[in-house]
């Protein structure tokens, strides 16, 4: 069950509208490592595991990434302004302006529709968590590449407190995945010395090269 709160989990300001900006932004609201992606993942692969403290920690991340869906929808609306006029829209803006009235849409930032396909589900929490964390690190990655094309402190502070939490759910996903990394899929495959070895098909390669000696067993490994 979820219980809606009517506050954000950061205050949502502008200085101006940017349209344009918005429609950068959208990705992150419908895009393939947006957040409505990473709640239903999060939630889809929850409902098979067995340990209750990462199965909560999974539910808890998702309602989190649901917040954040509201705070990135808020911040896209602000951007976009009031007034509806197809008259100076700018191509990649038509969607807000001529389909949506400016209210954000489940789509990427060009104009793409969200799909069901962005998620990830495999019913091994091995591959799942490793899943989780990759889809953190790219979220990461885009609010950086979003942090740095505004100038607009105050959006800047909100995007900042967003990639700051998935910063943090990339760390718990991470000590998740130590819990638990001799299970699953780590454990039933990859035991065999096919598992260690190291195929140099690199000509000419540094004779120095580090990772054809990587022993797996190693603790700085794992």
């Amino acid at each position: 069950m979820f219980k809606h709160e009517k506050q954000l989990l950061c205050n949502v300001e502008v200085e101006r509208a940017n349209p344009y900006y918005a429609a950068l932004l959208q990705e992150q609201l419908g895009g393939a490592n947006g957040e409505l992606k990473a709640a239903l993942q999060y939630m889809s692969q929850s409902f098979r595991i067995k340990d209750q403290e990462i199965k909560d920690l999974f539910l808890d991340i998702a309602a989190e990434e649901l917040g954040h869906l509201e705070i990135i929808s808020q911040t896209i609306m602000l951007l976009n302004g009031h007034d509806v006029d197809a008259t100076s829209t700018q191509s990649g803006q038509i969607q807000s302006h001529v389909l949506f009235g400016l209210n954000p849409g489940l789509v990427n930032s060009s104009g793409y529709s969200w799909t069901g396909d962005y998620v990830s589900v495999t019913g091994d929490l091995c591959a799942d968590l490793l899943s989780n964390i990759a889809s953190e690190q790219r979220a990461k990655v885009v609010y950086e590449y979003l942090y740095r094309q505004i100038d607009d402190k105050k959006v800047k502070q909100t995007i900042d407190f967003l990639l700051n939490r998935e910063e943090a759910h990339n760390a718990m996903f991470r000590k998740a995945f130590n819990k638990i990394q001799e299970s699953g899929s780590n454990k039933d495959f990859g035991t065999t010395p096919d598992a260690k070895m190291y195929l140099d098909l690199s000509s000419p390669s540094p004779s120095n090269n580090k990772f054809s000696n990587i022993d797996v067993n190693h603790p700085s490994f794992n």
